[in-house]
């Protein structure tokens, strides 16, 4: 594992430190962890958001679609179906 080492205002150091000990954290480093990783699934989620946006269309997701994806889950949880 890598060593980042960061600059803080007293203000934000002092947060940091309220939040390791409010929020369970172990350590300030535990903090920073989950923080980046919360962010990067935000981006991840943004991406796909976007990805979704630029698709062409689909078919509507109306109560057709849903009997039928009903109907194709029964078959398959049939005894001795194939899927």
């Amino acid at each position: 594992m890598s060593t980042m080492n960061i600059s803080l205002p007293d203000s934000l150091k002092s947060f940091v430190d309220e939040q390791v000990s409010e929020c369970g954290h172990g350590t300030r480093s535990e903090y920073v962890r989950e923080l980046i990783r919360k962010d990067q699934d935000r981006q991840r989620l943004r991406g796909l958001l976007l990805a979704g946006a630029a698709s062409a269309p689909a078919s509507p997701a109306d109560a057709a679609y849903f009997e039928g994806l009903r109907d194709r889950v029964r078959k398959a949880a049939r005894p001795g179906s194939r899927g």
